[in-house]
C-alpha cells in the first residue's frame, strides 16, 4: 500500500464480454471520495471501448500499460465463462503478480487468472455454475464452489455479482481496517460482511448470513456479545431445538454459532482497538471475551497479529 507515497492504485482490467456489475463493484467500493486513500481506475487490453456483456460498452483511457503502475488489479467476469484472454493479457498479469501487485478476481474473471497460472497451487474459487468447468480445466487449482470468496494472500478470487461486493470490503478492510470498510458500506447501502473464505484478516461478522431464518437471533446475539451466549440458549430464541438450530445456523452462515459468536467478539474488539483508547483488558471485557490474555490469544489465532500490533496498524491512520 502506498500510505505514504500516495493513493493506493486500483486499476480495474476490462476484458471483452465483462459483465456490468462487476466493473462497477470495485468502482464503487474504491472511489477516491470514499476518503480512504484509494485511486481507481478501469483499463482494457487496448484504450478505447470494450464491448461488455449484455450490449454495454466502457471508454477506457489506457491499455495494459495501466497495470504497471497498479498496487490491486481486479479482473471482473466476462462472459462467456472460460473464454481464452488475450495473450497479451496473460503476460500482462503475470508481471503484475511477479512484481508484487494483488491481484483479485470477481465471478468469471477467475479463468483469466487460472489461465495465466496465477492460481496454480491455490485455492480459489467463481460463480457457482462454473465452478466444475474451472476445477475441471485447471485440475492444479483447488477449486471451493460453496465459499463467496477466497483470500490467498496477494491473489483473491470470489463467486458471482454481489459476492464481489464482499470481496472488495474484504481488501479493504486489510488495507484500512473494520471501521473503513464499514464506513463504505454504510455508503453502498449493503451488509458489512457476508461469510467468506478463511483470510489474513477475517472479515466483520454481520447478523446477517446466506439466510434469513435466524437473522433475528444473530440480531439478539450481536447485542449480548458480553454476555454468556450457548447454543441452548440461542435455540430457545429461535424457538427451535438445539439440533435443528445447529444445523440451520451452519447453512445460513457458514460457521458453527460458537465459532460465528467468537469471530464477532474478535470484531468487537477490532473495532475497538482502531476507535478506542481502551487498555486491552477493559476491551476484552466489552467484546466478551473475558479477559486481555484471551483476546491475545484469540487475536494471535484468527489474525496472526497482536491487539498492540493491530492497534498500531489502523487506529487512527487515515
Amino acid at each position: 500500500m502506498r500510505t505514504s507515497q500516495g493513493p493506493h492504485q486500483v486499476v480495474v482490467l476490462v476484458l471483452d464480454g465483462a459483465l456490468p456489475m462487476d466493473v462497477g463493484i470495485p468502482a464503487e467500493v474504491f472511489h477516491p471520495e470514499s476518503g480512504f486513500g484509494y485511486e481507481v481506475s478501469a483499463c482494457g487490453v487496448t484504450a478505447g471501448t470494450v464491448p461488455s456483456h449484455g450490449g454495454f460498452g466502457f471508454a477506457v483511457a489506457r491499455g495494459l500499460d495501466a497495470l504497471s503502475d497498479a498496487d490491486t488489479i481486479v479482473v471482473p467476469g466476462y462472459a462467456p465463462a472460460g473464454r481464452q484472454i488475450p495473450a497479451q493479457a496473460v503476460e500482462a498479469l503475470r508481471s503484475a503478480a511477479s512484481r508484487g501487485a494483488r491481484i483479485a478476481s470477481i465471478c468469471y474473471g477467475a479463468f483469466a487468472l487460472a489461465e495465466a497460472g496465477l492460481l496454480d497451487g491455490l485455492r480459489a474459487t467463481t460463480h457457482w455454475d462454473a465452478a466444475e468447468k474451472l476445477a475441471e480445466s485447471y485440475p492444479q487449482i483447488t477449486v471451493e464452489p460453496n465459499v463467496l470468496f477466497v483470500d490467498e494472500g496477494s491473489v483473491l478470487t470470489s463467486a458471482g455479482a454481489a459476492a464481489g461486493l464482499d470481496l472488495c470490503l474484504h481488501m479493504v478492510r486489510r488495507d484500512r481496517g473494520v471501521s473503513a470498510a464499514h464506513e463504505i458500506a454504510r455508503g453502498l447501502v449493503t451488509a458489512p460482511y457476508r461469510a467468506g473464505g478463511q483470510a489474513q484478516y477475517l472479515p466483520k461478522t454481520s447478523s446477517i448470513g446466506h439466510g434469513e431464518t435466524l437473522a433475528a437471533t444473530r440480531e439478539w446475539a450481536m447485542t449480548r456479545l458480553d454476555q454468556s451466549l450457548t447454543v441452548a440458549g440461542l435455540a430457545a430464541h429461535a424457538r427451535m431445538s438445539p439440533r435443528t438450530f445447529l444445523r440451520r445456523f451452519t447453512d445460513e452462515t457458514g460457521s458453527t454459532p460458537l465459532q460465528w459468536i467468537l469471530r464477532a467478539r474478535v470484531d468487537t474488539a477490532r473495532e475497538l482497538l482502531e476507535s478506542t483508547r481502551l487498555p486491552v483488558d477493559r476491551i476484552a471485557e466489552e467484546a466478551g471475551l473475558g479477559t486481555g490474555s484471551n483476546l491475545r490469544l484469540h487475536f494471535r489465532r484468527l489474525l496472526d497479529v497482536s491487539p498492540t500490533e493491530y492497534r498500531a496498524t489502523f487506529a487512527g491512520r487515515i
